[in-house]
């Protein structure tokens, strides 16, 4: 490949990017499930470990990995895990930086299951000897009487 070749290619390259920073509207959260708490009343910590979470860097379209850690104290509602899964996979093609990834589920999740509070730990692997953790926080407010 001469000079030429590679900056035609390299500009579609950039062009393919620009799409990926419009990845999160792809992301549907119509897919999560919400169901009962049966012990309602009663404060508990879940905490949920996706170990092998992947998205892309919306600037050069090359993987980021991470381990995304979800604790949250329920209300009524707890997430299903399955739909969680399948949720959470749609990331693997969306170009995404860390910060939107952590409050973009965040957000998703709080609107299915309104929990009491919920933490998003996003845990990425080195980059250039740099690791990143990003935490999002939801605290449900309590209205006094």
């Amino acid at each position: 490949m001469n000079l030429e070749e590679f900056k035609e290619k390299e500009e579609l390259f950039r062009e393919e990017l620009k799409k990926l920073k419009k990845g999160k509207e792809i992301i549907r959260k119509d897919i999560l499930l919400a169901i009962d708490y049966e012990y309602k009343g009663r404060d508990i910590v879940i905490e949920i470990i996706q170990p092998e979470f992947t998205s892309l860097c919306p600037l050069t379209g090359l993987p980021d990995f991470a381990q995304i850690k979800i604790n949250y104290i329920p209300d009524e509602k707890i997430i299903e895990l399955k739909s969680l899964k399948y949720y959470l996979l749609q990331y693997r093609n969306v170009g995404i930086f860390y910060e939107s990834l952590a409050n973009k589920i965040l957000e998703d999740l709080v609107s299915i299951i309104k929990p009491k509070y919920m933490e998003i730990i996003c845990e990425f692997t080195p980059r250039g000897g740099i690791k990143t953790t990003v935490k999002a926080v939801y605290k449900k407010e309590v209205k006094n009487a």
